[in-house]
């Protein structure tokens, strides 16, 4: 046993000094399965990888870095799951994350979670235990002895596809999975789990050639038709999610043309121009009174939904939100229709979005006089009351991102999960898209204060993460940052507690609640991780701070101390806990 052991560590070696070989397009006799799934990602558009190392996946990593694909090695594994989905917002490729065995693979898992929530391309590579070491107790051991598989090692609710790779003879089925998962619309997550053994192994069949085929879903003639139809029995409104960011431009023509209400999801924020006198509105979470308002008194016949569950930080399930008719519901997922709002009259389209409205155009006028319709309420941003208070208030800060970072560079704005997306979510305008993100379905903390070191590397220019002192310290890759050089910008809601938890706490009537947190100087730990900082306590020196930090060509922190007793705009998200039962009246 010990001297075959000694000869495939020798085998290991030629094997991985031969990937630049592979690479380089040279002929190569013979190479290990590593190499060869390294390849088949490379052949399907794989530009990063993301992870954190370990020895059961030590021959994939090496094979990785003997790639032309970018290694990033992250301090956490969730960390590197997070900026693997900003990373392929960034970029619109498919991107990697690797795990060792046990607590590589779990750890990841809230980024995967979230990652199939956001509807991103990402392949999860992670080892397993050999065969022949399962079931006695190997160090992190990754087998159905020691850890769950269904939903983990097995297709379900957090991968699209997942397999453990037990011999190479497989790879040709495993290729065409996943060739078939990253060319159809939408996200698709995947987990392909190899056995330390089989890493090394070599390939005993030919690889197969990657054909990325991408089809999408689109209309018929007779359902554009219905639906133009429907449209035109009255008013109706345009609600935009995050789905339908491929056809601004034709949303925009199809706005101006039928002179229809437009309101846009938390996420969806900057597809339609928020500056747009067509414009009533984000909904949901953060989102403005003045869609309410346009629904109580000029509620439309029909809501034309394109590309949003009208999830629960969407829309709250409000019976506000239901148009007089009935909903016209277009998504590529034909299980969305319907769902926000099962007993109401919808009908359902699957379709690409931007070849939906199209289609739509096509019946309609060029042009149509927007002095036809009617005077829509638009929503009211930043009233900016400057304060004496030794603390920043959010509304003064947010301005002065508007102005410095928004209006002032083209930078990505990122929100962090809790009282900081609110903020930025209501208060800030977006009027292209592309600039704005945030994840209000998984919501999970920490993911943009990752995964803004994913969208600032990918997209090669910055990246700024709203974000709350809380999630910072819960989980940053500010170091990771430091040593690749992203241009990425943090500005801490430093308030020393847990301030959603706690005001909202307090609105639903439970008191005495702890979500305090020792105040943190993150100008010290950027300091001491080798990124620059600054601290804010006074307005005044807000915009000094934004325009040194987004003139940084290094990582920034940007500490600002605030004001914790102002009430964040969180919408109707209480009145939706209520009415889950999460109250203390």
């Amino acid at each position: 046993m010990d001297v075959k052991f000694q000869d495939t560590q020798a085998n290991t070696t030629e094997q991985l000094n031969s990937n630049k070989q592979l690479f380089d397009g040279k002929p190569s006799l013979t190479f290990s399965v590593a190499e060869a799934v390294v390849k088949i990602l490379r052949d399907m558009g794989v530009q990063y990888a993301f992870g954190v190392s370990g020895g059961a996946i030590a021959p994939v990593w090496a094979a990785l870095h003997q790639s032309p694909i970018q290694v990033l090695h992250f301090r956490h594994e969730a960390g590197a799951a997070f900026a693997a989905i900003e990373a392929h917002f960034a970029s619109d490729r498919p991107v990697v994350v690797f795990t060792t065995t046990g607590p590589g693979i779990t750890n990841a898992l809230t980024g995967l979670f979230a990652a199939r929530w956001e509807g991103a391309k990402v392949i999860f590579v992670s080892a397993s235990t050999s065969a022949p070491q399962r079931g006695r107790w190997a160090c992190q051991e990754t087998s159905t002895y020691t850890m769950p598989s269904t939903g983990i090692f097995t297709s379900g609710q957090i991968f699209h596809y997942a397999t453990t790779l037990e011999s190479s003879d497989e790879l040709p089925e495993v290729s065409r999975r996943l060739s078939l998962g990253l060319g159809q619309p939408g996200g698709f997550v995947a987990h392909i789990s190899i056995p330390t053994n089989i890493q090394t192994s070599l390939l005993k069949t030919s690889l197969p050639r990657v054909n990325l085929s991408h089809g999408v879903a689109t209309p018929s003639e007779e359902t554009i038709a219905e639906c133009v139809r429907l449209l035109s029995e009255g008013r109706f409104a345009i609600w935009v999610g995050f789905g339908a960011r491929g056809a601004a431009k034709e949303i925009h023509h199809l706005a101006e043309r039928t002179g229809a209400a437009v309101m846009c999801s938390p996420r969806g924020k900057g597809i339609f121009p928020e500056d747009h006198r067509q414009f009533v509105g984000v909904t949901g979470f953060g989102g403005h009174e003045s869609v309410l308002r346009y629904m109580q008194e000029q509620r439309p016949s029909y809501i034309l939904v394109l590309g949003t569950r009208l999830g629960e930080f969407t829309s709250f399930w409000n019976p506000v939100m239901i148009p007089r008719r009935g909903f016209l519901h277009v998504d590529i997922d034909p299980k969305m229709p319907g769902t926000a709002y099962p007993s109401i009259e919808t009908f359902a389209v699957q379709s690409d979005v931007r070849l939906f409205v199209k289609g739509l155009l096509r019946y309609f006028p060029e042009a149509l006089s927007l002095s036809t319709a009617l005077s829509l309420p638009r929503p009211v941003h930043n009233i900016v009351h400057p304060s004496t208070a030794d603390r920043v208030l959010p509304n003064i800060l947010m301005n002065v991102i508007q102005q410095v970072i928004v209006e002032g560079s083209d930078a990505l704005v990122m929100a962090e999960g809790g009282n900081s997306f609110a903020w930025a979510i209501n208060l800030l305008q977006f009027t292209k898209p592309g600039r704005f993100r945030a994840s209000t379905g998984f919501a999970a903390m920490g993911h943009t204060a990752t995964g803004v070191v994913g969208a600032a590397l990918a997209r090669r220019g910055k990246a700024v993460a709203i974000v709350g002192d809380g999630a910072m310290l819960m989980l940053n890759e500010v170091n990771t940052a430091v040593k690749y050089q992203a241009p990425a910008v943090w500005i801490v809601l430093n308030d020393g507690r847990y301030n959603m938890c706690e005001q909202g706490m307090m609105c639903l009537g439970f008191n005495a609640v702890d979500a305090a947190i020792p105040q943190a100087d993150f100008v010290k730990i950027a300091q001491g991780m080798g990124a620059n900082g600054i601290r804010v306590q006074r307005e005044c020196d807000i915009q000094g701070a934004l325009e040194k930090a987004m003139a940084s060509p290094s990582p920034f922190i940007v500490d600002v101390l605030i004001e914790p007793s102002r009430l964040a705009p969180i919408g109707s998200r209480l009145e939706s806990l209520i009415w889950q039962g999460a109250t203390n009246y």
